[in-house]
């Protein structure tokens, strides 16, 4: 027997054995979803705009491309001055992505978004800074009642974004945008 069974067989051995997940029975606060997105979105260093809609969003876009950025948009109904790009590569130089996000979590500020609206799955963490557009009847209580919601097929993924990208290091020190998206803005529709 070599070494390698050996150890995998040692390991069996003193495996733990299987526990059912507790139940959780917490209720959610219901009562102003949007506020609490909004506090614990601001929380993560994200920005929620409330009012306008697609029009402010759009409004937003426009700004950016009448500044010189380049904005890319998967969101119906937002027109952006970039295309989606055939490879990941060549969204290198992206200052803006402006994506669809399909549930939002009251009590963290996390949105979840699908690789089925993103073009490619770098889409969110390759661009300078990040929009999503979120629909606001879509904000859920909880991360339990979101993960209810959440479909995955084969070979889908998905992920919760919570901010712009944040790093610390032991002298506490925040950083953010060190390796993703510097800013995280929240259109709801």
């Amino acid at each position: 027997m070599s070494s390698k069974l050996e150890i995998l067989n040692a390991l069996k051995l003193s495996a733990l054995t299987n526990h059912p997940m507790p139940s959780i029975d917490v209720t959610p606060r219901r009562d102003n979803l949007v506020g609490q997105f909004e506090t614990n979105l601001n929380t993560v260093a994200g920005t929620l705009h409330k009012e306008g809609g697609l029009v402010a969003l759009q409004a937003k876009v426009d700004e950016h491309i009448a500044q010189g950025l380049q904005v890319i948009s998967l969101v119906e109904g937002v027109t952006a001055n970039r295309e989606m790009p055939p490879t990941a590569h060549e969204l290198k130089n992206i200052d803006y992505a402006v994506i669809p996000g399909d549930i939002g979590v009251a009590e963290n500020g996390a949105i979840w978004v699908n690789n089925k609206n993103l073009g490619h799955r770098v889409t969110p963490f390759i661009c300078e800074n990040l929009i999503l557009a979120l629909p606001a009847n879509k904000i859920v209580p909880t991360l339990h009642q979101a993960a209810k919601e959440i479909t995955l097929a084969s070979g889908e993924f998905g992920v919760f974004i919570a901010g712009p990208s944040k790093t610390a290091d032991i002298e506490q020190a925040l950083v953010v945008g060190a390796h993703g998206a510097c800013s995280l803005n929240v259109y709801l529709l």
